[in-house]
């Protein structure tokens, strides 16, 4: 799988993008509007393929946030059932019992259970937070836009629109976007650039990054806060 995956192949043709980590191959979430959320299944059967859901009754918090952890995705934001579906046979039929430090939902302990079916509403469904933050404004609704993929990393600056701009404001729960600047840094860092054909066509920030290197460095204002002293740039 490759990032900014909605323009493959325009990115592809000049060498930037990248393969993402390699997904988990024992948990995923489906139905949701990225790989951060969804209905929880767990691989049961490693030689056959076969995801088996879990009923939230066998599912805490703790376990949710080990999700989030092994999906590569940022911390737990809702765990609630029914939010991505119906439960699907087959049914997960092990209690999980996450210390809340793993790195994978099957590095946990479980313990067995009689369920084999579960109720209309009751399989997990969750919600991790996308991996992308602003740093360093005066609120974290501004800021140095940066985005973690194995680390994390500032965003290019150039080539932002007001309307490129807004879909990083609505994955960050911070409304809509006031201002969007760049600074220039002393010296080229490693950076990701962002595509917007990508983002536009409602793809995840995550899902359309490649590597790159430069000195100018994406700053944002979102609604959270009035506008401070980011230098705007005409667009």
């Amino acid at each position: 799988m490759f990032l900014c995956s909605a323009i493959l192949h325009q990115c592809a043709a000049v060498g930037l993008c990248v393969q993402s980590p390699s997904p988990p191959n024992s948990v995923r979430l489906v139905n949701g509007t990225s790989v951060c959320s969804g209905r929880l299944e767990v691989k049961s059967n490693q030689s056959n393929q076969w995801w088996s859901s879990v009923c939230e009754d066998n599912f805490d918090q703790q376990d949710a946030e080990v999700v989030c952890r092994e999906l590569g995705c940022g911390a737990l934001s809702v765990l609630q059932g029914a939010l991505y579906g119906e439960v699907e046979a087959p049914m997960w039929t092990k209690e999980f019992q996450c210390g809340g430090n793993e790195s994978a939902l099957l590095d946990c302990r479980s313990s067995s259970s009689d369920r084999n079916t579960c109720s209309p509403g009751k399989a997990v469904g969750l919600t991790c937070s996308e991996p992308v933050r602003l740093v360093g404004g005066d609120s974290r609704c501004a800021g140095t836009l940066e985005v973690k993929v194995g680390d994390w990393r500032p965003v290019h600056g150039s080539g932002w629109t007001l309307k490129r701009a807004a879909v990083a404001c609505r994955e960050l729960d911070c409304g809509s976007v006031l201002s969007v600047g760049q600074r220039v840094e002393s010296s080229q860092i490693s950076v990701w650039r962002i595509y917007g054909d990508c983002v536009q066509s409602g793809s995840s920030l995550r899902e359309c990054l490649s590597p790159d290197s430069t000195s100018f460095i994406l700053d944002l204002t979102c609604s959270g806060k009035p506008i401070s002293d980011i230098i705007y740039v005409p667009i």
